[in-house]
């Protein structure tokens, strides 16, 4: 059976992933009123969601004051996706991190659980990371609903008291909650310090593409529209206090990633670029590989991926760069 998401809440989403999902609400669900929750850091642009049907409040959660205003709201759903989440920022100041994505959401938490006195079908839905779970090995079998936690950079870390706090607010106070935990998402509009935009813009300027150690890393890259359909999916129908895994089935090495995005910019633009390649000291903790079985939400809801990895890449090319290509 479907929720009735009349009045959905979506946190963070002038970004990347949460511009997409309100999106994807207004198409697949052209009736819902989406309240944007969203205090416009570096990494949120009004672009993002312009032309949305959407109403905005610019309010920082890391602030509780910030939301009481909102107490008063008739609402459905959370969809909280609000977070810091680049690796490299973490290493520098992991507080921030700990603000946003530990202080923030359980400021978001207790304003849930107002909602949910007045609507016992509430629901809270917490967008994490596959990163919680830490490193696999190149033959170890991919994270799954059950895989232990063990976090290993501040964003993780972070990610994950995020994710243990809303469990213990399902468990202690009934609050009615989903959770899924993503692999790497890349697509149009993501900020440009993730690998994917770095890559391109370094081919944009013909500057060297920094490759982090020897390139063997190895993610799993799920397409941003992918994702904010299997969100939507779950916000939908996922079942109370469960927890889904959502992958792309698209595991490649950064190497090779950066040799297919080479490969697709200079076939358009008629250039030759692998020369760029420039391999730099490796990131501090450096997970070696993310895999995710996404079973579960293939044979609960349905879902799976259909954007192919190349298809994915050049639809990305195009929007960082539309004007270069030759036709």
């Amino acid at each position: 059976m479907k929720r009735n998401l009349k009045n959905v809440i979506v946190t963070g989403a002038a970004g990347f992933i949460g511009s997409h999902v309100v999106k994807k609400l207004n198409k697949l669900l052209p009736e819902t009123n989406v309240y944007i929750i969203d205090c416009l850091t570096y990494a949120g642009d009004m672009m993002n969601i312009a032309g949305t049907k959407s109403h905005l409040f610019c309010i920082d959660i890391r602030d509780s004051e910030n939301l009481k205003n909102l107490e008063d709201l008739e609402i459905d759903a959370i969809i909280h996706l609000a977070a810091e989440s680049h690796v490299d920022r973490s290493i520098e100041g992991p507080m921030e991190f700990v603000m946003t994505n530990v202080v923030g959401t359980v400021n978001l938490l207790e304003l849930g659980l107002k909602y949910f006195a007045k609507n016992p079908e509430f629901l809270f839905y917490h967008v994490s990371t596959d990163e919680v779970f830490g490193s696999l090995e190149m033959d170890d079998a991919p994270f799954n609903e059950k895989t232990p936690y063990d976090p290993r950079s501040p964003y993780s870390a972070s990610k994950a008291a995020s994710d243990h706090f809303v469990q213990a607010y399902h468990h202690t106070y009934g609050l009615p909650i989903v959770l899924s935990n993503c692999s790497n998402n890349y697509g149009p509009n993501q900020y440009p310090e993730k690998l994917i935009p770095v890559v391109i813009q370094k081919l944009q300027n013909r500057e060297p593409i920094p490759v982090y150690g020897q390139g063997i890393n190895v993610r799993d890259w799920l397409h941003v529209e992918d994702h904010a359909e299997a969100i939507v999916e779950i916000a939908q129908r996922g079942t109370n206090g469960e927890t889904y895994c959502i992958g792309g089935n698209c595991e490649l090495s950064n190497l090779e990633l950066i040799h297919k995005i080479i490969k697709l910019y200079d076939g358009l633009n008629e250039t030759s670029s692998e020369e760029l390649i420039q391999f730099v000291k490796d990131r501090p903790g450096h997970d070696l590989r993310y895999s995710i079985d996404f079973s579960k939400i293939q044979n609960e809801l349905g879902w799976s991926p259909k954007r192919s990895i190349v298809e994915g890449l050049r639809q990305t090319i195009l929007w960082y760069c539309p004007t270069e290509y030759i036709d």
